[in-house]
């Protein structure tokens, strides 16, 4: 989570540390993280008119790509 908040930070607005992290992407779609030492739970924020889907998609293949060492990584997202 921690490597993914610094390679995002390059780019977004970006609030992180060892347990929690906040990005929030120009569109207006917000991810919220949130790490214990078994999972790593996200609160993904989309505002109306914007693609859901793609939007998990993105997290999806980033956290992959960061945590090669742990996969391969299970997802389960639920609309809330």
């Amino acid at each position: 989570m921690q490597q993914l908040a610094k390679h995002w930070s390059h780019k977004l607005e970006v609030r992180f540390d060892a347990e929690e992290a906040t990005v929030a992407f120009p569109n207006g779609t917000r991810v919220e993280m949130r790490a214990d030492s078994e999972t790593l739970d996200c609160a993904l924020t989309v505002p109306d008119g914007e693609d859901a889907e793609r939007m998990r998609g993105v997290v999806e293949e980033h956290l992959d790509r960061f945590a090669f060492r742990e996969g391969p990584l299970t997802f389960d997202w639920r609309d809330s």
